[in-house]
């Protein structure tokens, strides 16, 4: 089944969890609780915003693993929204020529992007899929392709928080849309604030 077809069928799925939020995705496991939700956006901020002593990957590139994480794993809500997020990014630092990576990523092609970005994405598909078949010399790879230690302990845990993400989401069975757009308001917001602010209950229900 082709992706579309896929994220087609995947919208028309409702909730098998009973007593979540109303609203989409991980959304759902955000507001079941204040604690909750701090957490699981301080962790998104803390992976995908904020500075990481030693990393020379840019936010995008962040939400690009997250991306490609979510792809490998099936799970369309955190696939579509971190590459909306991604977008968002690459049109604000004026890096429009990098927007079609972000379908590839959802294919699994990377053959147009760096070195490094190829060797950070292995690794963090690899920890998403199975982290014990991570090799040294995976890690050795993404060094000699310029990643530093920092590049690659972020895609690991980018890769860990999202494999997390992704399996709240699916476990849940929570609302996916098969309408790429319902992506943008909230993309163009963390673009500009990061996750720590909440979308208004009204957003969120698109």
């Amino acid at each position: 089944m082709a992706r579309d077809e896929e994220r087609i069928a995947r919208s028309q799925e409702q909730p098998i969890v009973g007593g979540l939020p109303d609203v989409p995705g991980i959304r759902a496991a955000i507001q079941l609780t204040p604690a909750l939700g701090s957490h699981l956006l301080g962790l998104a901020d803390a992976l995908l915003v904020d500075e990481y002593p030693g990393a020379t990957i840019e936010r995008a590139e962040r939400e690009m693993l997250a991306e490609a994480v979510s792809a490998a794993n099936d799970c369309f809500f955190c696939m579509d929204s971190h590459g909306a997020h991604a977008a968002a990014l690459l049109e604000k630092g004026g890096d429009t020529q990098l927007l079609p990576l972000l379908d590839a990523i959802k294919l699994g092609s990377f053959d147009e992007f760096s070195p490094k970005m190829r060797a950070l994405i292995k690794i963090a598909r690899t920890v998403g899929r199975a982290p014990r078949e991570l090799t040294a010399a995976d890690v050795a790879a993404a060094l000699a392709a310029g990643a530093t230690d920092a590049d690659v302990q972020l895609a690991v845990l980018i890769a860990s928080a999202f494999s997390m993400y992704n399996r709240m989401v699916d476990g849940f069975r929570a609302r996916t849309s098969a309408d790429l757009e319902v992506y943008h308001p909230r993309a163009a917001q963390i673009a500009e604030h990061g996750y720590g602010v909440r979308p208004p209950v009204a957003a969120a229900r698109h």
